[in-house]
């Protein structure tokens, strides 16, 4: 098949991207390398097509490429909590904008599916656990409100103008290439940054808190098998259907800690409930907790140029944070 990855040179989406290239699709990467690196597609940059575009700008010229596509995979945007309270425009436009006009190109052209990776963020602090698809949406910063808006986006487009859509929401994805800036979203990156300089894992509250942690190989698989199901006009819930503690991550880890406060707005606990994926899609999570953070610990050289975060930076970095949620 003809496939468009957006985002495919970032972090799921340079995964997703080696295993369309090892199945022989045609892949075009649009990616405007905000928070992707051509690192992450360096291995098969001959075998895909790279086109540097930012999608909220039409005039870019990049929806032509979309001629002749057979599926969307629409994982382009902008992450994090910080910078989204900081600056919301930017999180509409990456977020918003960008997929209101993905979804206007795949109208035109009339791709046969578009499938949209959207976030775990929009339950907010959910009321019950595991959390099903059903759960209220409680979006918390402007992140989780445009990644939500998106989809709703998606779905709409999906509805009126008969466009084959699937919307997948991600718990908390792990595991090579995570990116490695900001202060949330990345414990992986900040802790293993933290192991490589022998500083302590800077803990946010007491650690208890726990997390769905879901290994992207298990993500690049479900979002494979949504593309090519026969399921449509879905929103279905991506997760390892399991919840770790971050004092069991330092566990695994193996390292001091040091704690920082709370921060408001962050759930205790992500937890997917994933019965529908199981139903619908057949899938389940392949790679457990343990055997992730193992092959991490192997390929920690990764994460060496990784910025360090401690402390005092990001008692900084998310002063901002604090003002305006509490």
């Amino acid at each position: 098949m003809k496939i468009i990855v957006t985002g495919g040179a970032g972090f799921i989406g340079s995964h997703l991207v080696d295993k369309l290239v090892e199945y022989s699709h045609d892949v075009i990467v649009l990616d405007n390398l905000k928070t992707g690196q051509l690192k992450n597609i360096s291995n098969i940059q001959n075998k895909i097509l790279f086109i540097k575009c930012d999608l909220s700008k039409k005039e870019d010229n990049w929806e032509k490429y979309f001629k002749n596509v057979d599926i969307v995979f629409h994982l382009a945007g902008l992450a994090d909590i910080v910078p989204s309270i900081e600056n919301p425009d930017l999180y509409y436009y990456a977020n918003v904008q960008s997929t209101f006009n993905v979804m206007e190109a795949s109208r035109k052209f009339h791709i046969k599916k578009v499938i949209y990776s959207a976030s775990s963020s929009c339950y907010g602090i959910p009321n019950r656990y595991p959390t099903k698809e059903s759960e209220t949406i409680n979006p918390q910063y402007p992140y989780a409100l445009t990644k939500y808006l998106g989809e709703k986006i998606v779905m709409h487009w999906g509805s009126v103008y008969k466009i084959p859509t699937i919307s997948l929401r991600l718990f908390n994805v792990y595991g090579l290439r995570s990116r490695t800036s900001g202060t949330y979203g990345a414990v992986f990156g900040v802790f293993l940054a933290q192991k490589i300089a022998k500083k302590p894992f800077t803990v946010v509250g007491d650690g208890t808190q726990s997390r769905d942690f879901t290994f992207v190989d298990d993500v690049v698989k479900a979002l494979y098998i949504a593309a090519n199901s026969e399921i449509i006009n879905e929103i279905i819930n991506i997760g390892s259907g399991k919840t770790y503690s971050i004092n069991y991550l330092v566990e695994l880890l193996q390292g001091d800690t040091e704690f920082i406060p709370k921060r408001p707005g962050e759930p205790n606990c992500t937890h997917a409930d994933i019965s529908k994926a199981k139903e619908l899609l057949n899938w389940s999570p392949q790679v457990n907790f343990q055997d992730g953070v193992k092959l991490l610990l192997q390929n920690i050289n990764y994460w060496r140029e990784s910025p360090l975060w401690d402390k005092q930076s990001i008692g900084q970095a998310t002063k901002k944070w604090f003002e305006l949620l509490n």
